[in-house]
């Protein structure tokens, strides 16, 4: 007889190549977090088995679905020429890989009932401590997006957040996602901070954006952060343009998906110091 299914579990959503080296150092990164609850990986059909394999070698559960299937005027709305154009990126870079429609898909995890609570964590992040308490918080729970200044306190990030699968709550929000009209700028972002408005907040050390290391680094503080989050340029992605100034964080990214050996996080040196 099988032993039964944790009652929690880490998610995180794979829609191509380039996400799936992303997802292969976070489930590296949980495993080594100590943690007992499911990673569980979602998987649309834009990615191969190939890509696949290393994340179930990880242990990782592969659980394929499907892009939400909106309507061809929303899909026009948030298809990435049209969206970027509408509402351009000015802070940062998003990769050629980025296809914001997919990022809808997060939306899947409500439909994971059979676990009682679960957190979400984008492919581009690592977790360098465990963070199993986040299962004790709030359905919906999510960090601020503070990565420049503290004006942003107020908006949250959906790289890392806490839901309570229901489908209940699914098919409320995707009656409320495709709605006439509907524009979300930031994509599921936008979406979950409208649908959830009293959202609880985690510590943004729970989700330490990138940019703070060279725009707040008074905010950064290795033995605190719990999720390391690389938002807009990739730490794969050959010789992007701010690498340099990244260079700490993605060797610390390629430990991780490569298998080496993890240098001691809260001895590592911080922004003011690292060369």
């Amino acid at each position: 007889m099988n032993p039964p299914r944790p009652r929690y579990a880490y998610v995180t959503l794979v829609t191509n190549a380039d996400f799936a080296k992303g997802a292969k150092a976070l489930v590296r990164s949980l495993r080594l977090s100590g943690t007992a609850a499911d990673i569980v990986v979602m998987h649309t059909g834009g990615v191969g088995e190939a890509d696949l394999a290393p994340l179930a070698e990880l242990g990782a559960r592969l659980h394929p679905v499907a892009l939400l299937a909106t309507s061809k005027a929303f899909d026009a709305r948030h298809a990435r020429g049209r969206l970027h154009a509408d509402k351009p990126f000015t802070k940062g870079r998003k990769p050629d890989f980025h296809t914001p429609l997919d990022n809808f898909a997060k939306l899947r995890l409500w439909e994971l009932t059979e676990y009682e609570r679960v957190v979400f964590l984008d492919a581009d992040t690592l977790v360098l401590k465990t963070i199993d308490k986040l299962f004790a918080y709030p359905e919906f729970s999510a960090a601020p997006n503070v990565y420049e200044s503290l004006v942003d306190f107020h908006r949250l990030n959906s790289g890392v957040f806490v839901a309570r699968p229901s489908n209940a709550t699914y098919a409320a929000m995707l009656e409320a996602l495709d709605a006439p009209d509907a524009f979300w700028p930031r994509t599921d972002q936008t979406f979950l901070q409208t649908y959830f408005p009293d959202w609880h907040g985690l510590p943004v050390t729970m989700n330490m954006l990138q940019y703070v290391w060279f725009n707040l680094p008074e905010l950064w503080h290795w033995p605190s952060i719990g999720v390391l989050h690389y938002q807009y340029e990739k730490p794969w992605e050959i010789g992007h343009g701010r690498a340099d100034r990244l260079r700490p964080l993605i060797d610390l990214w390629h430990a991780f998906h490569d298998g080496a050996p993890i240098p001691d996080i809260a001895g590592l040196p911080g922004p003011g110091t690292a060369q």
